[in-house]
Order: structure tokens, then sequence, then C-alpha cells
């Protein structure tokens, strides 16, 4: 799995464009629900997963607790992971930085902003490379 992760329009897309000539999008932001993604792993071209920060505050909203939902996120990663060994292209996944270490006043944008951390610490674990996008300029970490 690969993993591209920054702030909001920063050129994370735009890194994976120069990467693959065609991709599938998974995306939250076009209402897709993460429990549907083995739907789109039976492309024959790389995907892209994300919105995950969407799909944790549905969680949240949810009433779930963080234990809970951290705990179905890594396992949908792990599965996401072994299913990308089994098509032999890759998945990328698209992760934003949230907060820059501001701590948000409400007690559901800290749940989120915690949770989305752990869940991106675990995905850069599991990546193959991990690239961050700031201002248009990618690094690779990983």
């Amino acid at each position: 799995m690969q993993l591209v992760v920054g702030g909001a329009y920063s050129g994370k897309r735009a890194l994976i464009r120069e990467k693959e000539s065609t991709f599938e999008l998974f995306s939250a932001y076009n209402e897709q629900a993460l429990k549907e993604w083995t739907s789109f792993l039976t492309s024959s071209t790389p995907v892209v997963v994300e919105g995950w920060e969407i799909w944790v505050l549905q969680q949240i909203t949810q009433g779930k607790s963080l234990e809970t939902i951290k705990s179905y996120f890594f396992n949908e990663i792990d599965k996401i992971c072994a299913q990308e060994k089994v098509l032999g292209h890759s998945i990328y996944f698209i992760m934003l930085e949230m907060g820059r270490g501001i701590v948000p006043i409400l007690e559901k944008d800290r749940h989120l902003r915690d949770l989305c951390g752990w869940i991106l610490q675990y995905s850069t674990k599991k990546a193959d490379n991990v690239y961050y996008c700031w201002h248009g300029l990618t690094q690779k970490l990983k």
C-alpha cells in the first residue's frame, strides 16, 4: 500500500496522477461507504482510497467507542492490504494531516483528530511508501 498524506488541496492527488496513468477512485467524498471497498478492489488498475476522516466521523456520530472505531479501521486496513497482494497492483491511501498540532475545543472534533492520527500511524506502519504533500511539494518519508 502507498500512503499519501498532507493538508487539504496540498497536491496529494496530483502526486498519484504523476505515478499512475489511470486509477480507480474510491472516495467518501462521493458518498461511498468504506464497507463497500471490496467492490472496487477487483479492478485491474491501481485504486485510490480517500475520505478516511468522513468515515471516521460517521462512526463517531453513531456513538461508537474510540477503541471500537480504531479496531474497525485497523481491521479494514489489514483486509485492504491483504487484497492488494492478491491483485498485484498498487492501492493508494490518501489521508489528511489534521490540525498541525492544534487541539480542537469540541470533544467530537478532538476524537476525530485523535482517531485519524491513530489510523494514520497504523497506515504508515503498513505502507510500503509514505509521501507527505504540502503546498504542492512532496517529500518521500518512507
